[in-house]
């Protein structure tokens, strides 16, 4: 099934296009009638009903029962069948990396939290980070050979059209993508965390039928999401969404990215451990000092004070809600979305970060514009990223 699946949107025939349109039209209404799905194709339901009986036939749709009418016969429903192909997600942090898998119809399956891994920008990295993606593949009850696609999502400048990542993991001429397609001998692509953690939401998270959404990651540095007209934007060169590397203060700070003053420097959880470090070199209390040394703090720790409600954690932590609502309101006022998603670690605060944020959105926004705009915390937190890995592997297949 797999490799005629395949072959059919390779040689991107007319059949093959329609197909896809099908599928990609089920993965965001679950399931659909002929009559509904010959609307939306703007086709005959003849042409319709062929198609939908020839991918019953191969496997890939699946009757989901009759729809309840009030009268008249019942329209078979269709939806995609679940055990016709696979798809695997990785999130690779500066730190650990996520690994996920769904079925066709987009259910998660198993997700692996946490695996400890230290990103380095060299080849026995990468050969490392497939080694975790095998072993997790070899774990499976699932046959392998369903697997259609892997997406490995990364921060920073990422191109998911041409397969090269900028930030991290760049050797020269040859695509990240190529390299692990390579090595793992499955088609893998790459993306940017922040517009997979949007498209995720979109499809499994807090996004309701919102057109466009704003996702702000604000983890150890800053990114942003963007799907317009329900479609993620990407820009020319898949760079968008860089709101942490925009000048934002005079602090003199010197961001990783070589420039001095970016908004991330103030607004990340890079920003929160080392003025909270600073505060209590300065003198200043918390209950983390009655169980650990200054230089033992990690960022889990100072997450854990604000939830037994450190004074000094949570006022930080408003501090930066209140700066990071600035900026969200100055992308309300460009862009009028139906909502605005706040993600990424620092979510981790909850209200503590979400009600710093809205008071200051109120603030500097135009008074018409923020009431356009919800304002709401990631429902998936820190799956997020992974899951719409997943999603966006099967996505990278099938939508146009």
């Amino acid at each position: 099934m797999k490799e005629r699946l395949l072959e059919e949107i390779q040689k991107g025939s007319k059949g093959a296009v329609m197909k896809k349109h099908i599928i990609t039209y089920l993965i965001y209404n679950e399931n659909s009638t002929i009559t509904d799905l010959a609307k939306d194709m703007d086709l005959s339901i003849p042409t319709v009903t062929k198609i939908i009986d020839e991918m019953h036939e191969q496997g890939y749709i699946d009757e989901y029962g009759k729809l309840e009418t009030n009268g008249g016969r019942h329209p078979i429903l269709y939806g995609l069948n679940t055990d016709s192909g696979y798809f695997v997600g990785v999130d690779v942090t500066w730190n650990s990396i996520n690994i996920g898998i769904i079925n066709f119809k987009g259910e998660v399956l198993k997700l692996q939290m946490g695996i400890p891994f230290e990103r380095r920008d060299t080849l026995e990295c990468i050969d490392e980070l497939c080694n975790h993606i095998e072993h997790f593949i070899a774990g499976l009850t699932i046959d392998e050979k369903k697997i259609l696609h892997i997406n490995v999502t990364l921060c920073g400048r990422v191109n998911p059209e041409l397969g090269y990542s900028h930030s991290f993991f760049n050797f020269g001429e040859r695509p990240l993508a190529e390299i692990l397609t390579e090595r793992l001998k499955i088609e893998t692509s790459i993306d940017n965390d922040s517009r997979t953690m949007l498209y995720g939401e979109n499809i499994k998270g807090v996004v309701k039928g919102a057109k466009n959404v704003l996702f702000i990651n604000i983890g150890w540095g800053l990114g942003m999401g963007i799907m317009i007209d329900g479609k993620l934007y990407k820009g020319k060169s898949g760079f968008s969404g860089e709101i942490g590397h925009t000048y934002g203060y005079d602090n003199q700070i010197i961001c990783h990215c070589g420039k001095k003053g970016c908004v991330e420097t103030e607004v990340s959880c890079s920003a929160l451990y080392r003025k909270f470090i600073e505060h209590l070199q300065a003198g200043e209390t918390s209950i983390i000092l009655s169980e650990k040394n200054i230089e033992e703090i990690t960022l889990d720790d100072i997450f854990s004070a604000i939830n037994r409600e450190d004074l000094l954690a949570i006022e930080l932590v408003e501090q930066i809600g209140q700066q990071l609502g600035f900026h969200i309101g100055s992308l309300i006022n460009t862009f009028n979305p139906d909502m605005v998603i706040i993600g990424g670690e620092m979510s981790r605060a909850g209200d503590f970060l979400l009600q710093p944020v809205i008071s200051a959105i109120r603030k500097y926004t135009l008074s018409l514009m923020s009431r356009d705009s919800e304002i709401v915390l990631s429902k998936l937190k820190d799956q997020a990223c992974v899951i719409g890995s997943c999603l966006l592997s099967r996505s990278k297949l099938f939508e146009a």
